[in-house]
């Protein structure tokens, strides 16, 4: 029979619920489908959101009157409050009935999206950006918890690559889409108000195809207050450092030391807590099987791998050439419309029983490194057509990289784990998007100052600064230093895609040592 999410909570903490709002058990049908793909469209619409918002901050930007110092606060406010709330995400909607929590904070995320156009300042702004992302950062966790929950043993994994397309795909669509809001269309406010539509979809097919469970609120009796307060504060302290650290020169700067300082000791306070806790937010004591341990290690390093087939390529073509987000779009569509037909054909392969999901892992890993080391050729002659064949690998890659991860790790958990699983996988994959970017940043950083102090030593050394000291405009001192640093940066890029492939390969012998997980057997479907 169906699992009801009263399934989900732990046996020592179950209380009999009322004879009259007790869930029935239903099997899977057109209509819990239906529901389904609305908590997957909200999903897709809270990462579009915070992947748009960024894209277009420099319209919301010129058209508020805001400086660059200021519009980057947007930005990381929102990617650290969504950090924040993920860990809670799955915990409150067991408590208010999965169906009630979504359609509630889908009402309140498609409210505030409505409204960020109208801010009449700074503060407003920030406000309700971080509002937003914090409620977008409770609807991407129930995704998983709705896959693990709704969908049968021979149909979960196709549930688990909708869920990996909020990572695969969404990222890689927002691009076109932050283009033809703000370039095509030529209207930045439907960058903000692009998810309306998509809320008004998700709130009926939820309404109408999610089953009501009963509400739990004597759960709130048990509530770790104290891991809630010092969770929220500690991720979204650790976010604002992860994502400011570059502008302030990280350490150096005593606000960032502040931030990570803060962050980190209130999240090991968070952490204590959970542990002991008897109704915890998340469980980490689940950690210690190997597919979850092992796993989730992999995973967050495997998010930070996944940003050489966005970041990179995006870097790369706004720094050296300057083109704005039409131009660089059809990077982004490469890797992301085939995943509509290879997410669901990777779930395919992984139910044959001669497969061996670590196998399709480990090539999925082979794919973005022989990526990587294609990417890490660029030269400052290359335009988006030279990376064709770099987005294809990626776009082949990642959902056999992802889903694969997702089978291994989730094989292992039981229903009523399954929400308290969801937190943790959703930090690990926000907190590796975060830190990733910060790190790869950095990265080109500072290899872009060594690129540059070897190219002008270089210079020297041959006497190539002597006759543009004399020649012409051409040859001016201004427009050797312009062609250094040009040529450091398109350096820097090649290192970080050779660094982010070698990770890739790093990762195969660790992957390989996974538990071995057999394919669901699909000649006993479950009801």
């Amino acid at each position: 029979m169906q699992n009801t999410i009263a399934d989900f909570v732990p046996t020592a903490v179950q209380t009999p619920a009322p004879a009259p709002t007790a869930a029935t058990p239903q099997p899977f049908n057109a209509r819990i489908f239906v529901g389904v793909l609305g908590v997957f469209v909200a999903a897709m619409m809270s990462g579009l959101n915070n992947r748009i918002g960024g894209l277009s901050l420099i319209d919301l930007r010129g058209a508020a009157g805001i400086g660059a110092d200021e519009g980057s606060w947007i930005v990381s406010l929102y990617s650290a409050f969504e950090l924040a709330a993920m860990p809670f995400a799955a915990w409150f909607a067991v408590t208010l009935s999965f169906r009630r929590f979504h359609l509630g904070v889908v009402m309140i995320f498609a409210a505030l999206g409505l409204l960020t156009p109208y801010a009449s300042d700074m503060t407003t702004l920030l406000v309700l950006r971080s509002l937003q992302g914090f409620s977008g950062g409770l609807l991407i966790p129930v995704l998983m918890a709705a896959a693990l929950r709704f969908f049968p043993l021979p149909l979960r994994l196709y549930g688990l690559a909708l869920y990996a397309m909020t990572a695969t795909f969404s990222p890689n669509l927002a691009t076109w889409l932050s283009a033809t809001y703000t370039d095509t269309l030529g209207n930045w406010h439907l960058a903000y108000w692009q998810v309306i539509p998509l809320a008004i979809f998700s709130i009926w097919a939820v309404a109408w195809g999610v089953p009501q469970d009963p509400v739990r609120l004597d759960r709130f009796r048990q509530i770790n207050l104290p891991g809630l307060v010092t969770g929220v504060a500690g991720l979204v302290m650790l976010g604002l450092g992860l994502t400011q650290g570059e502008r302030y020169d990280w350490f150096h700067d005593t606000r960032i030391c502040w931030l990570f300082s803060a962050g980190i000791a209130l999240t090991v306070v968070f952490l204590l807590t959970e542990w002991f806790h008897p109704l915890p937010f998340i469980k980490l004591q689940l950690l210690s099987r190997r597919n979850l341990g092992l796993g989730f290690s992999v995973f967050y390093v495997l998010i930070v791998v996944l940003l050489s087939g966005s970041l990179l390529p995006s870097a790369f073509l706004t720094h050296i050439h300057g083109f704005r987000t039409p131009y660089i779009a059809v990077l982004g569509l490469t890797v992301g419309i085939p995943q509509l037909v290879l997410g669901p054909f990777v779930s395919f392969l992984l139910y044959k029983r001669w497969m061996d999901a670590r196998y399709m892992f480990a090539a999925g890993l082979l794919c973005m490194a022989m990526a990587c080391l294609i990417g890490s050729q660029v030269t400052s002659a290359w335009m988006a057509s030279e990376f064709l064949a770099v987005q294809i690998l990626q776009a082949i890659g990642q959902p056999m990289a992802v889903i694969s991860t997702l089978f291994l790790a989730t094989s292992v958990v039981q229903p009523m784990e399954g929400p308290v699983i969801s937190g943790i996988v959703n930090v690990l994959r926000a907190l590796g998007t975060v830190s990733g970017a910060a790190i790869v940043e950095r990265l080109i950083v500072v290899r872009e100052h060594v690129h540059a102090n070897v190219l002008l030593d270089r210079a020297v050394r041959v006497g190539a600064g002597v006759e543009p000291l004399h020649g012409g405009a051409n040859g001016s001192l201004p427009h050797l230093a312009e062609r250094i640093v040009h040529q450091a940066f398109v350096l820097s890029i090649a290192d970080a895609y050779l660094v982010l492939g070698l990770l890739a390969v790093a990762l195969v012998p660790f992957v390989l040592n996974l538990q071995y997980i057999k394919p669901p057997a699909l000649n006993k479907p479950s009801n």
